[in-house]
């Protein structure tokens, strides 16, 4: 008898990146897996393209062109879409503790990975934190 992994949900996927190169890989990656992605230009603009788009799960930089940090966009999202899953990809080590130490933050869907990061990882925490979320809006 085989069994067969079930094949996982092809998710719209958001990506806020201020480094173009690191974007470019995201993407890449992530559309070959069979993804679909789209970008959002910057901080200040998220909440619209998060609107305009409503993706599954957003993936940002801590720090992103704009006058507000990522962590203010994903309040922003969370205020409005307290369920949408938010994956911090960021340089900063601090991020976690600020995020850990928010209560905003307490019982949302928010992961923070630290650069440099897998692209498998990534991939990993994507599903995991998607079928989280799946579970609680049944």
């Amino acid at each position: 008898m085989v069994i067969q992994k079930e094949k996982p949900k092809k998710l719209k996927i958001m990506i806020i990146e201020d480094d173009e190169d690191i974007l470019i890989l995201y993407r890449d990656f992530l559309r070959v897996i069979g993804h679909e992605i789209v970008c959002g230009s910057h901080a200040d603009n998220m909440m619209s393209d998060f609107e305009k788009n409503l993706p599954d799960v957003c993936l940002m930089d801590y720090k992103i062109p704009g006058h507000k940090s990522g962590m203010d966009a994903a309040m922003e999202i969370l205020t409005k879409y307290p369920l949408s899953p938010i994956i911090f990809i960021t340089g900063y080590e601090q991020t976690q503790k600020e995020i850990a130490n928010n209560a905003f933050f307490k019982d949302k869907n928010i992961r923070v990975l630290l650069k440099p990061v897998r692209l498998s990882e990534i991939e990993k925490v994507i599903l995991d934190l998607w079928q989280t979320v799946s579970k609680l809006k049944v």
